[in-house]
């Protein structure tokens, strides 16, 4: 293995190793019940602290998983000394004989730690990074803030790399861990400032229990006096707090959690709208530049990824902000250790479009329904699906897969203003996004569409209820080739309605000056309109998940009386459009333009959800 190869590798496991927990478990048994405490000991002071039994498990297998890494690292950093005996390169001390009291990185440790990502592409929000890196001084810090695994260290990475040589020698990277204080790492912020450093990168900062409490310290003393400085971290909740309390005004936030499909296609190197619906929404997907694994693979990792990324992200941030006091009407599930779950539930809900009764005692898919409709009506070969299947026992068997209590498996009512609560969180974390459903000629009333962020997690989700429909006994009555069809009609339909939410979602953060929404009439629907109210003018559109141009798919685009009721109320059309799979066609006065070039023409701009 090559130096720069041992170098990265060892900043990979010095990162991984930062947020795992450290320390032992011990019980003690008082009047013949156990109790469990997390034992720490640092700087000769030991200190224990209670762990419920629900959490016991998830911490044991932390401890165990940070012992097997720190025993990886400390054979790497051994073959590193074997090798400078020998005369051969060896990297620099990781402090340069600076007494940091944190994990800090500068020279010649941080060339080798950000070696690896020249190779890789950079995401287009990386401009708003180097804009603040690169441009003239200001009061205030960056926060890079999104969800996990959606570029925010490399990005950090990738910017030191775009350093002068000189400009490189005044960087330094601190790496957060579980247990370091804001007192730490205020001494070694001092530390660097006396010693003339000015680009400073805080990762996994929100790890601090102090941090969103003090978080002014890094804007108020650092910044102001002259020193750039990055903030990044896996709760990214947390930091929306503080924008909103400690650095109101003081900070510059960057958003990765969006991946728009053109940087699926032209950073990670994957191309078609059907990969991304499959794997879309982080940087974790196997391709030309990024590296191997996708937490959307199936619905058991995609869980995993929610549990971890999502709800724990938000528990943790309302546990550390203000002592609890964001918990509100969710105080009643943490204490009840109910509130993950709930959590999960919500973020299923929604990637499967149910109804606010998955709540409720049982599971109905809006997927499945859908698809039994249709293929009642399919004019070639109809078959009724709720006669060759028990719709309960599939739903009840996803229940299972996804690990999602029902009502009476709970202890505490979950109410609507539980879910609204959730939701609100969800939409601070970049996750969901809300899309206006207008309807004509009823102008008075209106609704939304919700749009989850990350498209291969609601697809992993689907794929599980028709991996469940392949087990039920009714359904596997239906011959091999019927019950196929069933299946690719399902997943082909849940494809479809994603391509409709990709294309809204993207237009909308394209087009900040326009209003872009879905209309609903009596009697069929626009999937997408185009609004420009100052020039009085729309444009409408059908999406298609086809590649061939049939006369059924524009019938409502020629409707004379929806045109007519759509440019009385939103301006004159200036364009119908079909977005397809299929190749670009501007021929007609109904024009076909193919999804992925549609998507790639939006642009990259660097607006935030």
């Amino acid at each position: 293995m090559e130096n720069e190869d041992i170098y990265g590798k060892i900043a990979e496991l010095e990162r991984e190793i930062a947020v795992l927990p450290e320390g032992s478990i011990s019980k003690k048994t008082i009047r013949g019940k156990d109790y469990y405490y997390h034992r720490i000991t640092r700087d000769g002071k030991r200190t224990e602290k209670y762990v419920s039994f629900g959490e016991l498990e998830e911490l044991n297998a932390g401890i165990q998983k940070r012992r097997a890494l720190e025993k990886e690292l400390k054979k790497l950093e051994s073959s590193v000394q074997k090798e400078a005996q020998h005369g051969k390169a060896v990297r620099a001390d990781r402090s340069d004989g600076l007494a940091f009291k944190t994990t800090v990185r500068i020279g010649k440790q941080l060339e080798a730690q950000i070696e690896p990502t020249r190779k890789y592409k950079k995401r287009e929000c990386i401009g708003i990074l180097r804009d603040y890196v690169m441009g003239p001084h200001q009061d205030k810090v960056l926060i890079i803030y999104g969800l996990r695994r959606t570029g925010k260290t490399t990005m950090i990475r990738q910017i030191l790399t775009e350093l002068s040589e000189e400009e490189f020698s005044k960087a330094a990277f601190i790496q957060v861990s579980t247990g370091d204080t804001l007192s730490a790492v205020d001494a070694d912020l001092k530390l660097l400032e006396k010693n003339g450093f000015r680009y400073v990168f805080v990762d996994e900062v929100t790890l601090m229990d102090d941090f969103i409490e003090g978080a002014a310290l890094f804007s108020d003393i650092y910044a102001s006096s002259g020193m750039k400085v990055i903030l990044s971290g896996t709760d990214s909740l947390g930091f929306a707090f503080t924008r909103e309390e400690q650095l109101y005004d003081r900070c510059i936030f960057l958003h990765t959690t969006f991946i728009p499909y053109r940087e699926f296609e032209g950073v990670l190197g994957i191309r078609g709208i059907d990969e991304y619906i499959r794997y879309g929404g982080t940087m974790s997907l196997g391709g030309i530049n990024y590296n191997a694994d996708t937490p959307f693979s199936d619905s058991k990792h995609a869980e995993e990824y929610i549990d971890t990324a999502i709800a724990k992200n938000i528990q943790h941030s309302l546990k550390a902000y203000q002592y609890g006091g964001h918990f509100r009407l969710l105080l009643d599930l943490y204490e009840h250790g109910e509130l993950t779950n709930v959590i999960n539930r919500v973020v299923e809900n929604i990637n499967h479009s149910f109804t606010k009764s998955v709540i409720e005692k049982t599971f109905k898919s809006h997927d499945i329904s859908v698809t039994a409709t249709n293929l009642l009506k399919d004019r070639e070969a109809p078959i009724n699906i709720r006669e060759h299947m028990d719709i309960d026992e599939v739903t009840l068997g996803m229940r299972r897969m996804l690990d999602i209590l029902n009502k009476e498996e709970q202890s505490i009512e979950i109410e609507e203003d539980h879910m609204r609560q959730i939701r609100e969180y969800l939409t601070m974390l970049d996750l969901i996004m809300d899309i206006e459903l207008e309807y004509l000629p009823d102008v008075s009333q209106s609704s939304k569409v919700t749009v989850v962020t990350q498209p291969g997690m609601r697809y992993a989700q689907a794929e599980a209820i028709v991996e469940n429909m392949l087990l039920d006994a009714r359904f596997n009555d239906l011959s091999a080739r019927e019950r196929q069809r069933i299946l690719d009609r399902l997943l082909s339909e849940i494809c479809g309605r994603m391509m409709e939410d990709i294309v809204l979602l993207e237009t909308k953060l394209a087009c900040p000056d326009k209003k872009v929404f879905k209309l609903q009439f009596p009697v069929g629907e626009f999937d997408m309109v185009i609004c420009d109210p100052k020039e009085l003018t729309c444009k409408i559109f059908e999406i298609k998940h086809s590649s061939e141009q049939v006369p059924e798919q524009y019938r409502h685009l020629e409707n004379e009386e929806k045109s007519a009721m759509t440019s009385h109320r939103y301006g004159d059309i200036v364009g119908k459009y079909v977005i397809y799979r299929g190749k670009t066609d501007t021929g007609g006065e109904i024009e076909y333009l193919n999804v992925e070039e549609y998507l790639k023409s939006l642009g990259g701009k660097h607006e935030s959800i």
